[in-house]
C-alpha cells in the first residue's frame, strides 16, 4: 500500500534532517536487497510455526503473539522511520509466525493451497512489477486516488466486522463461499494488487529524489505490508473456492 499505506506515504519521505544524509542516498537496489532480506526472515518464521503446528504442538500462542506483535511494531516503524532497520525485521518475524499458524490450519483442510497461495503472489507480485516497468499501467494522482478510496473502503469493512464479531454479526456475504463471496475477495485481490503499483511509484521517486539510506528499510517494510496482505486474501480467495468443492 502507499497513500494508504503510513508506511509509504509522502509525509513519511519528508522532513528528513541533514544528519540523514550522511550515510548516503536512498537507491531502488538496496531497497530489492533488503524487502528480500524481510521476506527470507518472513519465510523462515513462518516454516517454523508451520513445522512445530505438524509436530502436533499448538501454535494459537504464534498467532496471538504474531498478531499483537506485528501491530505494534509496524506502528513503531510508521512513527520512527529510522528505527526501521530493527523494527521491520521484527514485524516481518512475528508475522511469519501468525502467518505460519494460519497457513498450517488453512492447509490441513485444503491440501496445497498454501503452495498456490504462494505461487499466485509472487507471479502477481512479478507481474504486477512488469505492469508497472512498462507503464501499461501509469500511477497518476486520479489512479492513486482511486485505489486509496478502494482500499480504505475495505479497512473500513473488515473494521466494522470485527466489531460487529464481538456481538455474533458479521457483515454479509464477505465470508460467505457463494459467488456474491468469491466476487468481494477478488475485488479485494486485485486492489491489493494494483496497490503494488503505488509501492513501486513511491520507492522509485523517492529514491530519484535522494532520501536518506535509512529509508530503504522503511520503504521494504511498506511493500511488505502489501505483500503480506495480497497472500491473505489470495489464500482466503482459494479458500473460498475449496470449500465449493
Amino acid at each position: 500500500m502507499a497513500l494508504n499505506n503510513p508506511a509509504l506515504s509522502e509525509k513519511a519521505f519528508s522532513d528528513f534532517k541533514e544528519s540523514d544524509f550522511k550515510a548516503g542516498a536512498m537507491t531502488v537496489g538496496g531497497t530489492v536487497g533488503k524487502t528480500m532480506v524481510l521476506l527470507a526472515l518472513l519465510m523462515v518464521a513462518a516454516v517454523y510455526t508451520w513445522y512445530l503446528y505438524y509436530q502436533g504442538q499448538d501454535v494459537t500462542g504464534f498467532l496471538i503473539v504474531g498478531l499483537i506483535g506485528s501491530l505494534v511494531t509496524s506502528l513503531i516503524t510508521i512513527f520512527f522511520k529510522r528505527a526501521a532497520f530493527v523494527t521491520a525485521p521484527l514485524y516481518v518475524i512475528l508475522n511469519g509466525l501468525m502467518l505460519g499458524a494460519i497457513s498450517a490450519w488453512t492447509d490441513y483442510s485444503y491440501p496445497g493451497i498454501v503452495i498456490n497461495a504462494i505461487l499466485i503472489t509472487v507471479g502477481t507480485l512479478f507481474l504486477m512489477l512488469a505492469i508497472y516497468t512498462l507503464r501499461i499501467i501509469k500511477v497518476t494522482p486520479g489512479f492513486t486516488l482511486g485505489i486509496v478510496i478502494c482500499t480504505a473502503s475495505i479497512a473500513l469493512v473488515y473494521l466494522i466486522d470485527i466489531i460487529l464479531g464481538f456481538f455474533g454479526i458479521s457483515v454479509p456475504f464477505i465470508h460467505e463461499t457463494g459467488w456474491i463471496g468469491i466476487g468481494i475477495s477478488l475485488f479485494i485481490v486485485a486492489i491489493a494488487a494494483l496497490n503494488l503499483l503505488l509501492d513501486f511509484h513511491f520507492i522509485e521517486t523517492e529514491a530519484q529524489s535522494g532520501a536518506p539510506k535509512y529509508m530503504e528499510w522503511y520503504a521494504a517494510f511498506g511493500l511488505m505490508v502489501t505483500l503480506i496482505w495480497l497472500y491473505m486474501e489470495i489464500l482466503r480467495l482459494l479458500s473460498k473456492l475449496n470449500s465449493r468443492n
